[in-house]
Parts: structure tokens; sequence; C-alpha cells
């Protein structure tokens, strides 16, 4: 091949590359569309997943007060009973034998106080004539208080009598449910020892009992101070019930006691709630999950799940600043969510664009196209439907353990239980 051939096919060659590479720039995909959301502080309610245990408000042995044989139970096991009702029947022969003898001591110290009166009298109206000496009248006075003193122990005799009898009809001391019978007729009960016949158990309202670790009651009282939090008074302090289903009992309770003293085995703090129980749905002794509106947190950031990753370093969220590039800031999170998005208590300014829809299209320096989060959901929505939005499917709980981007700081230390708020 001659050298003015050479030239020639070097230089078609040269020709075809820079069209090619012209080609190629013409041809360069724009930046990747994402959806953002531009974050502002707010303010959201401070709610603690906690486990409880239910107790009645009020709690009452029936026991027997007075020896005797049993004779029988008049109420029927496990059903509500009123303040004064009859629950028991112990014998009341014996009773009503020491009452008739008590009666018969009071008629016989009667009897004796009036002849005692009767000659007292006598001796005070002959005394100024000088028929009885000052001796004789002192003796009869003296005979006549004593035999008062007598009748009064008399009569007291008779109303111990007839208490006692009373007891043989065995009451309910409060309104409300009564247990499972303890003695069964014909048993000996009240002989030595006060014998437990049943209990009473009032169920409605309910004590709810839990604990909160003093650690993050300090970190709440050092955040109120600083006005991040504001903590609820206790009577303002709500309390949601979840049941054993993960559904939320359809009565809210209320926060009464709040203990001043941790407890040195557990480092914990003691709360008690009351909760209405008018259908008796929930019974005492059992375990539940209370959820507690402590008050509102102030100054946090609500970001969609999908806005939110994390990797060995912690939570972390993909921001888009005004020239559209992308970079990484690492951020706190509450380990709860609200409505699918996660609470972000720093790391977050106000203003910041977060990724929360095609996250996996951008790179850390690299460039891309803001779309508002509503519209980007709506389009993956039409493309492939909610999952392809980036977001948590409507109506997932997210879970502590693993949905929760390892959260930082003291808003980790209590574990979400349940359901996500």
């Amino acid at each position: 091949m001659t050298a003015p051939t050479r030239s020639l096919l070097l230089g078609s060659a040269i020709v075809l590359a820079l069209a090619a590479c012209k080609k190629e720039e013409q041809q360069a995909p724009p930046p990747p569309e994402v959806g953002v959301v531009k974050v502002a502080p707010q303010s959201v309610p401070l709610v603690r997943d906690l486990s409880g245990r239910l107790a009645p408000v009020r709690s009452a042995d029936v026991r027997a007060r007075v020896p005797g044989v049993l004779l029988k139970r008049v109420y029927d096991e496990g059903t509500d009973v009123k303040e004064g009702q009859v629950l028991f029947k112990i014998d009341p022969a014996p009773l009503q034998a020491d009452l008739s003898s008590a009666q018969g001591q009071l008629a016989s110290a009667q009897a004796t106080y009036t002849n005692a009166h009767v000659a007292a009298e006598r001796a005070r109206q002959l005394a100024p004539q000088k028929y009885v000496s000052q001796s004789d009248l002192d003796d009869a006075q003296a005979t006549e208080r004593s035999a008062q003193a007598s009748l009064q122990q008399a009569k007291a005799a008779v109303t111990n009598a007839q208490i006692s009898l009373g007891y043989a009809n065995v009451t309910a001391p409060i309104s409300g449910r009564a247990g499972k019978q303890q003695v069964t007729e014909g048993a000996l009960v009240g002989s030595g020892d006060v014998t437990l016949l049943t209990t009473v158990d009032q169920i409605d309202p309910l004590y709810i009992n839990f604990t909160m670790s003093s650690t993050e009651l300090s970190a709440l009282r050092q955040a109120q101070g600083q006005g991040d939090v504001s903590l609820n008074d206790t009577k303002d302090t709500s309390v949601k019930v979840m049941l054993n289903n993960g559904q939320a009992y359809d009565q809210t309770g209320t926060l009464d006691f709040s203990d001043v003293v941790v407890d040195q085995a557990t480092g914990a703090v003691s709360l008690r709630a009351t909760v209405p129980n008018p259908q008796k749905a929930l019974l005492p002794g059992s375990f539940v999950t209370v959820e507690v509106n402590l008050g509102q947190r102030s100054n946090v950031f609500l970001v969609p799940q999908a806005g939110i990753q994390r990797d060995t370093n912690g939570a972390y969220a993909m921001v888009v600043d005004q020239q559209g590039k992308v970079s990484r800031k690492d951020v706190k999170i509450e380990n709860r969510a609200i409505d699918n998005k996660w609470i972000v208590t720093g790391g977050l300014t106000t203003g910041d664009q977060v990724i929360a829809v095609g996250l996996q299209k951008a790179k850390e320096g690299g460039q891309v196209k803001v779309v508002p989060y509503e519209q980007a959901v709506a389009q993956a929505q039409q493309a492939g439907g909610p999952q392809q939005a980036g977001a948590a499917p409507q109506g997932a709980a997210p879970k502590a353990d693993a949905a929760a981007p390892d959260a930082k700081g003291d808003d980790a230390q209590q574990p979400a239980e349940g359901q996500a708020k």
C-alpha cells in the first residue's frame, strides 16, 4: 500500500472517530430524576411504647369474721356483686345462743340497777331528816353506781353478740366481680384465724402499672429544659392500650401516678395509669403494651421511610443542593414512625431536600434532577405500584430491630413495640 493511500485511510479513520465521539456527546443521558422532600421543623407527639400489667383499682378479701360452720354460698362465682350483698351464710345457731345469753344478763343487770337506784333514792330523801346515817347513804349510792356500770357492760355484751350474729351473713365489702369460692360448704371457718372465703375485685376502671427507664426520663427532663420537649402534666398524659392481637383498645386511659423514687434493683421509675373498662374486656393480671403520650417533641423532621438508609456508620439521608448535587448527611432518628415517616431528631437543617424516591439512581457527588415527592410517587405508582415509589406500603408496621436505620443518641433507648404510630 502506497504512502498516499495510507494517509487517506488514516485521515478517514480520524474523521470517523471524531464523528463517533461527537455523537456520544450528543446522546449523553440527562441527570436521573429523583423525588425529594423539602423538610421543615415541626412538633410531633412524644409517644413511648412500654410494657405494663393490669391490676384492679380496688381488691377486697372476703373473710369469715366469726367462727362457725359454712352453710352455703349465695352468689354466682365470677359475677358482679354489690357492696353489702350477702355472699356466704355461716351457721347462726351458736351466735344466736350467745345473743340470748347476753340479753338474759342484760335483764339481770337492769333489775339489779333498778333495785339499787330505788334504795339510793330513798336514802337521799331520808338523809336531810337524819333518818339514815351518812355512811348508809354513801353505801347506797356506791351500790347504785356499781349496778349502773354492770348494766352498761351487759348492754355492750348484747351489742357485741348482735354484731357477731350479723357476721353470720358474710357480705361484699365493695362492689365488683366476685371470684372463686375458696372454702366449701360444711367447713369450719373463722376458728383460730380469719378464713378467706373469696375475693372481690373492682375492674372498672383498671390500673396499668408500668415502668420507664430513669435514664430516658432524665434525658426527657433535660430536653424539656432545652425547649426541645414539652412534657404533659400527669393529669394530661394519655395512655393507649394495645391488645395482644395488635389492635388498640377503644378506651383511652390517663396517667395518675408517677413515683419519685428510682427502683434500686431495676433502675426504673414506677408509673401508673387508669383506663376505663366498662365492657370488662380487660382482665386484671394481663400484660399489655401501652402507648404513653408524654407531650410534644419540637424541632424535628418527618422523612418518608425510604428516604432514610443505613450502613455500618449508622443512619443517613441523601440530600440535593440548589445546583442538583447529591451529598450525604448522617442523621439521628427516633426509633418509631408516624404515618410511615421516620422522626429525624438531628443531622438535617430546614430546607434540606431529602431524596425519598429514586434513591438508587443517586450517587454521592453526582447530579440529579429533582421533582416534588408527591409527583414522583404518583409517577412511580402509575409505572409499577407503590413499591416502585420507594415508600413503605400503606399500613405497613416497621419493626424496631429492622426498620429503624440505626437510630443514634438517647432517642434510641426505648425500642418500639408493636405497630408504628
